[in-house]
Parts: structure tokens; C-alpha cells; sequence
């Protein structure tokens, strides 16, 4: 059994993803998008191609704000943040949640580090992340974006351990390239 799991992981690895398969494989065109987001408790907007401009794009979704994971995934993004700086990458959190209460979690969770943003069903859609099992909220799924708006590296699992070190193992990579 454990021989298997390494089997699938090196697989994963190899194929640019990390546990579950989410829907937009390396090599897919990004969806486009516009929405409302907050940093440091201020609202604007976040359109995926602006962000885009300025490098590469981690785009990482998650459950729901104030939830045990996702603070503690926010609070390693935040924590690492000048990393992903130093590799030109921009770092956006996406949740189903409303603007409201992103405004705070940018604060408290993000430490006013890197926007969070809402992404509605259009977003969810787009980028395959609707929780089967509870409609309404998004799954836990990391995307490194490449500045050509290319999927450059998936991360999917509800754990949150991993996401932070892989996708910044992604950019880090792609800096060297």
C-alpha cells in the first residue's frame, strides 16, 4: 500500500498536480475573471489578466473564511508571502464567501499580506472548484497561473498542508526557467 501511494504521488508530481485531480490540468487556459476582493481590509477589484501583468498568479480557493484550514492556509500564504514576492508571483485567495466577510479575514488571516477575493459561480464553474458535498462552498484547490494565462501547476487536496511549499516550489521554479 505504501508502495502505491509513492507510485501516485511521483505520478502527481509528474503530471504537475497533488492529490485529487482537479478539473484544469497543467497547459489549460486560466478562465478570465472580474470580481470583488479585499487587502488589508479594503475593497477593489481583481481581474485574473491586471494580476497577470505583473507575473505569475497563485490562485488558491478554499472552503470558507474563519474555518480552522483555511486560517491556518492564509496565515502560511501570509507568512511566506516576501518568498512568493522574491519569485514575481502574486498570491490571491478565492472563496465562495461574501466580500463582507473578506474584508476581515484579509485582515485578521492574511494579515493584510495578499488579496482574498470572491469567486462566484462563474468562477467556481470556470475553475471546476464547487465542494461536492457542501453546495455553495469551493473545494481546496491551488493554481499557479503563468503570465502567458496558462496553468503552470495544480495543487488539490482539503488538506491544506502542502499548498503553501508546492505552489511555491512552482514559481520558484518557473523564476529559474
Amino acid at each position: 500500500m505504501k508502495s502505491a501511494k509513492i507510485i501516485l504521488a511521483l505520478a502527481a508530481t509528474a503530471l504537475g498536480t497533488q492529490g485529487s485531480m482537479a478539473a484544469l490540468a497543467v497547459g489549460a487556459k486560466a478562465p478570465e475573471f472580474t470580481t470583488r476582493g479585499a487587502l488589508a481590509g479594503k475593497t477593489f477589484t481583481v481581474t485574473l489578466s491586471h494580476q497577470l501583468k505583473r507575473g505569475p498568479v497563485v490562485l488558491y480557493f478554499f472552503p470558507k473564511a474563519f474555518t480552522p484550514g483555511c486560517s491556518a492556509e492564509a496565515r502560511e500564504f501570509a507568512e511566506n508571502i516576501d518568498k512568493f514576492k522574491a519569485a514575481g508571483a502574486t498570491v490571491i485567495g478565492m472563496s465562495a464567501d461574501p466580500v463582507d466577510d473578506l474584508v476581515a479575514f484579509s485582515t485578521k488571516e492574511c494579515a493584510g499580506k495578499f488579496a482574498v477575493a470572491s469567486a462566484g459561480p462563474n468562477i467556481v464553474s470556470g475553475y471546476d472548484v464547487a465542494l461536492k458535498m457542501r453546495p455553495g462552498m469551493t473545494d481546496r484547490t491551488s493554481y499557479v497561473i503563468a503570465p502567458s494565462g496558462r496553468i503552470a501547476f495544480v495543487h488539490s487536496e482539503m488538506s491544506y498542508a502542502g499548498h503553501v511549499k508546492s505552489t511555491l516550489a512552482a514559481v520558484e521554479a518557473m523564476k529559474q526557467k
